[in-house]
């Protein structure tokens, strides 16, 4: 079986290792969501994964409700991405831009106070930070009702999509990955306790996936299937969307993505003893994996030894990492030489500014202090 550190062929892209990055948002763009020099600096420090997975990029203004996170829709954030990832490539790395459409979880005080939009008209739990909510000095504001997305603007939302791959590939990203998880858009459309539609997006599990299929295809027709990914997250609640039964969801899911014959398959499934929710259903990946015969990477509080191991029994070909490579730069070589890890300063995760963010020291700056 391979090594976490033997190479990984992901379609047109060639990843050295198999230890990959996850996507992390950490709020360091401008509010206008326009890429910042300090980023650079953050993933250049990271490109010793075998792939770093950006962090979620909104794809349209409807599209992206979190303050400070970057998006890919205008010509001002294509060309601010560019330094970014040219970063990466001369430390050696990979990067593909994660494309987000965010629904229900966009707050109306970033669409100027109208609805957002999801499969049906529900309302996510809790609530977000805003730039009104901050001036009020608010740390977070309830979500509001989202309306239904009309079958008429789905052609659109397709447009988006393949508006941002098209600036992703524009800004030297080596391809991208479909954000269809964590309680997102694409994610309302596929469970059943947020799709309660009765047209063909809605009902059966044919009709739940069909955005997804749609999304990924009108991706894969405009920069490749080779140079295309995709997150889901099968196997609990997230941000208040789950399914009754997700075995034959998403196996129909992993079914139609390898169809269409994506690069990779990356999947946010937490374990019996997951720091970031707990699962309310088994491991759904087993499934998945008798359908989709491409790279499949698995994610949430892997550590070295047991991503080797979940290697080792053939149930991934890749493990993604998030907070560990948040606070360690150097992660690849933390895990191959068993060192210690930084910890990590959950306070600083969103705040903006170096700190937090780019003042983690690698190994050998932390041995020198």
């Amino acid at each position: 079986m391979p090594s976490l550190f033997d190479p990984i062929q992901l379609g047109a892209i060639h990843a050295p290792n198999r230890i990959f990055m996850s996507p992390l948002t950490r709020g360091r763009a401008t509010r206008e969501h326009v890429p910042t020099p300090i980023m650079a600096d953050y993933y250049a420090q990271r490109a010793g994964a075998g792939l770093i997975i950006s962090e979620a990029t909104g794809i349209s203004r409807q599209g992206l409700g979190w303050a400070y996170a970057p998006g890919l829709w205008t010509d001002e954030q294509t060309e601010a991405w560019k330094p970014v990832v040219q970063a990466v490539h001369d430390a050696g790395g990979r990067i593909v831009a994660q494309l987000w459409h965010m629904g229900r979880l966009v707050h109306p005080d970033f669409l100027d106070g109208e609805p957002p939009v999801s499969a049906s008209a529900t309302t996510a739990p809790g609530g977000t930070r805003t730039y009104a909510g901050e001036h009020a000095g608010e740390t977070k504001r309830p979500y509001g009702p989202a309306r239904p997305l009309r079958t008429d603007e789905i052609p659109g939302i397709l447009d988006d999509y393949a508006n941002a791959a098209t600036n992703a590939i524009r800004a030297g990203f080596d391809g991208v990955q479909i954000r269809a998880a964590n309680g997102y858009l694409i994610d309302q459309f596929l469970r059943d306790n947020s799709n309660f539609r009765d047209d063909q997006y809605g009902g059966s599990i044919e009709n739940r996936i069909r955005l997804l299929r749609e999304v990924t295809q009108r991706v894969t027709d405009t920069i490749g299937a080779d140079r295309t990914g995709v997150r889901l997250s099968p196997n609990g609640e997230v941000q208040g969307v789950n399914d009754s039964n997700p075995a034959p969801l998403f196996e129909a899911a992993a079914g139609a993505l390898d169809d269409i014959g994506i690069a990779f398959l990356e999947m946010r499934e937490p374990r019996p003893d997951g720091t970031r929710g707990r699962p309310d259903h088994p491991p759904v990946h087993p499934v998945m994996r008798k359908v989709f015969k491409g790279p499949l990477a698995l994610n949430a509080d892997y550590h070295g030894d047991d991503a080797q191991a979940t290697l080792d029994a053939g149930e991934a070909d890749a493990i993604a990492f998030g907070r560990p490579f948040l606070a360690n730069p150097d992660l690849p070589r933390r895990i191959a030489e068993k060192l210690p890890l930084n910890p990590q300063r959950e306070d600083l995760f969103y705040i903006g500014g170096a700190e937090g963010y780019t003042d983690y020291p690698n190994w050998d700056e932390a041995q020198a202090a």
